[in-house]
């Protein structure tokens, strides 16, 4: 471990120097007529082109450093300690075969209408071939309110699947063996609630909870970031994600029950460096949550993974993926002083942008899913969901969803990229966008700490600034056709309804209506009772571990609501911060 005062400068200093000292490398033969050779070909070669043609343009990234014509050598620093994947820091891939001996997981977001809805969806895609299943959840249900709250109305089953109570979990994974099949689950607020619903279904199959595989979202830090989807207060929700790592990692322990999101940061509007950045400062932040919690980051740090958006600027995304293995696994191991080689591996499940899905020729939306998806798969994921073409007018259709997976298969199966570990490395554009997105990582690492941590950054309202102001300057270069999207504003044309779209029934709300009532009816209310009460003094006892109570609860068939209702009075509710 480095004890240093101020380890993210330290961090941009040492990177200024290794490209002092590959600089000085230069200076031998073989590079100084390579410098001479490249001199002589943008005066003879280059230059009088471009005076002639008139159409070369000065071309920037996404995080505006300006991109040079060429690329060589002369731009990419020493890799003489990175060059193997396997090998610390990882920048060519967590696994030293990668592909050649395991493809990545093809997991398909699945979830509309009622858990008896989302049970057959995933059965079916079971069926085509997906090795992973990931489960999508409705508004309602991502707020922590039953189908039967007022609020909820029309929105019931519209974007996931509904869940009020343990009945609809046990519905929605009836039929799917859960000692046999990785599940991951997409909820942040309640997560802890959910997790309980998926262990109690596990044991009244007669699973052992300790050998459950999957992931639960959990990340609140990038919901007051981006998504805006909280219950309460940031560090309320911090104390019951404690609770839950001090739990899972002794009850779970196959259990990944963090799942560190940039995705809906960069659908919020950001570029690929604040992605980067703001993503792994939340992991940072995870870290010493857990070690709060007197936990050993050996511990649990393996059971933290990530997932990343994948958009559309082919090469950035590729550096991006390789960048944040390479930081995650350095500040790991130089600042919080890991040793064990598992615990500095990022790990990561990718989707395809959603924010660059068009409604206007959607068809095109099936090339913009394939350019993405591999680009995860060059930049190393070990998990990977592709979008439906028709997810700009609605959720996928079963025949768009069957597209998007087979998408993914003829990657695997037909292209040949698999064939070696990391095949863009040692491209000089490639290990240039790395090294350029990994020190403007470390510049916003600096900036975040020296605001007291993401969640002062958060209160203050910094860190969803820049992102709307990212946000911003990205809509106005499209309204300037600065930026190209074919279809929307070049090569346009009118269409009156391109696609079929797949319509949720009205009925779902009434049906999860029913079911609740009755549930409400049937079970033992002063056993729900008293398990309410149970949770309520441990979530007013700071060292009291939640997660067992709430468990309780959700075994009673106390609601989703009743259950985070609990936590609303205790803790109270939460306003971000105005930031124009």
């Amino acid at each position: 471990m480095l004890k240093i005062n101020n380890y993210w400068k330290y961090k941009l200093e040492e990177n200024r120097k290794k490209n002092q000292v590959n600089n000085s490398t230069i200076n031998n033969e073989s590079f100084e007529k390579l410098k001479n050779q490249l001199s002589e070909w943008e005066k003879n070669i280059l230059e009088p082109w471009v005076n002639k043609s008139n159409q070369s343009t000065n071309q920037n990234t996404t995080f505006d450093d300006e991109i040079k014509t060429i690329y060589t050598p002369l731009d990419s620093a020493d890799y003489s300690n990175q060059y193997f994947p396997g090998s610390y820091p990882f920048t060519r891939g967590p696994y030293p075969d990668m592909y050649r001996g395991k493809k990545w997981t093809m997991r398909m977001f699945s979830g509309f209408g009622t858990p008896n809805d989302t049970n057959k969806r995933l059965k079916y895609l079971v069926k085509q071939g997906q090795t992973g299943l990931s489960i999508a959840f409705d508004m309602p249900t991502l707020y922590g309110y039953d189908a039967d709250n007022e609020r909820c109305a029309g929105e019931v089953g519209k974007c996931g699947c509904n869940i009020s109570s343990l009945k609809d979990m046990e519905i929605l994974l009836d039929g799917i063996p859960l000692d046999k099949v990785s599940t991951s689950m997409t909820i942040n607020a309640p997560a802890s609630v959910l997790t309980a619903m998926y262990a109690t279904v596990a044991k009244k199959n007669n699973i052992q909870i300790n050998t459950l595989r999957g992931t639960v979202q959990t990340d609140i830090l990038k919901e007051y970031i981006a998504q805006k989807e909280w219950a309460y207060p940031p560090d309320a929700h911090m104390r019951i994600i404690k609770d839950m790592m001090e739990y899972c990692t002794k009850e779970m322990p196959n259990w990944n029950y963090i799942s560190i999101s940039g995705y809906h940061i960069r659908e919020a509007g950001s570029n690929a460096v604040q992605e980067l950045a703001f993503t792994l400062a939340n992991g940072f932040t995870y870290l010493e949550l857990g070690q709060q919690a007197g936990l050993k980051i050996e511990k649990f740090a393996p059971r933290l993974s990530f997932f990343f958006n994948c958009c559309m600027n082919f090469c950035e995304e590729i550096a991006k993926f390789r960048a944040a293995r390479r930081i995650w696994a350095t500040v790991l191991k130089e600042k919080y002083g890991v040793k064990d080689k598992r615990s500095l591996l990022l790990r990561f499940h990718t989707q395809t942008s959603g924010a660059s899905l068009t409604w206007q020729q959607p068809m095109n939306n099936i090339i913009r899913t394939t350019i993405e998806a591999l680009a995860g798969v060059l930049g190393g994921t070990q998990s990977l969901h592709t979008n439906s073409y028709d997810e700009a007018w609605a959720l996928p259709t079963e025949d768009a969803v069957k597209i998007a997976l087979r998408t993914q298969q003829i990657i695997a199966e037909e292209t040949g990229v698999t064939a070696t570990a990391d095949p863009l490395g040692g491209s000089y554009y490639i290990e240039w966008l790395t090294d350029k997105m990994e020190e403007q990582a470390y510049q916003y690492f600096d900036k975040i700490d020296s605001m007291g941590g993401v969640v002062n950054a958060i209160k203050n309202g910094y860190l969803q600034k820049e992102i709307a102001e990212t946000a911003y300057k990205t809509q106005l270069k499209i309204e300037k056709d600065q930026d190209i999207i074919v279809g929307v504003n070049k090569y346009n044309e009118k269409e009156d309804k391109p696609i079929d779209t797949l319509r949720v029934d009205l009925k779902a709300q009434e049906i999860q209506i029913k079911r609740l009532k009755k549930i409400k009816n049937e079970r033992n209310n002063n056993k729900v009772k008293e398990s309410l009460e149970r949770l309520r003094k441990a979530y007013s006892n700071e060292n009291e571990n939640c997660m067992y109570p709430t468990i309780e609860a959700v075994n009673s068939y106390a609601t989703l609501q009743e259950i985070i209702d609990i936590g609303r009075d205790v803790f109270g509710e939460w306003t971000e911060p105005s930031i124009f």
